[in-house]
């Protein structure tokens, strides 16, 4: 199973939904906060999601319920760089427990996981776009409803190929 990302448009077998993506498009990500959405291929390592919002979807993908005390680190002076952690934290982290929707479900891709470079960017999702596909700062941004769609779908082998 496949998912492509090119020109704003995400393409999962039928399906092509539309998809915001980095404020400077798609290429070769050079460092943290550059808001670049990176290009290559990608798998999802996990499924972060709010149970109080989203608890009926199944994967063969492991999925973690986010806490009121959960980020993840984008501080590259941080030996946790780029990885999920425990608020509060002593270094710069993205709070992951929102009251807007953006992070109701998360798919986490293995963008600078293994190894990790510190400072070539962190935190690299497909979440839920904002209602106006305004653009994120590297991530992929669907509608909810298409993101459940996208999860029924995917399994541990499916591959994320944006350019």
């Amino acid at each position: 199973m496949h998912i492509f990302i090119k020109n704003k448009k995400l393409i999962l077998d039928k399906y092509r939904i539309k998809c915001a993506i980095g404020k400077r498009g798609i290429g070769n990500k050079k460092r943290e906060g550059d808001k670049i959405t990176p290009k290559g291929k990608f798998k999802i390592n996990t499924i972060l999601y709010r149970k109080d919002r989203e608890s009926h979807f199944k994967s063969e993908i492991s999925k973690i319920p986010i806490k009121r005390n959960m980020g993840w680190c984008d501080d590259p002076r941080s030996k946790k760089y780029n990885k999920l952690i425990k608020l509060p934290f002593k270094y710069s982290a993205e709070r992951l427990y929102r009251k807007d929707n953006t992070y109701d479900i998360i798919l986490v891709l293995n963008y600078n996981c293994n190894p990790v470079r510190k400072g070539r960017g962190s935190a690299i999702f497909i979440h839920v776009a904002r209602k106006n596909y305004n653009s994120t700062l590297g991530c992929i941004g669907v509608s909810k409803r298409s993101l459940k769609k996208i999860i029924k779908k995917i399994n541990k082998s499916t591959i994320v190929n944006i350019n």
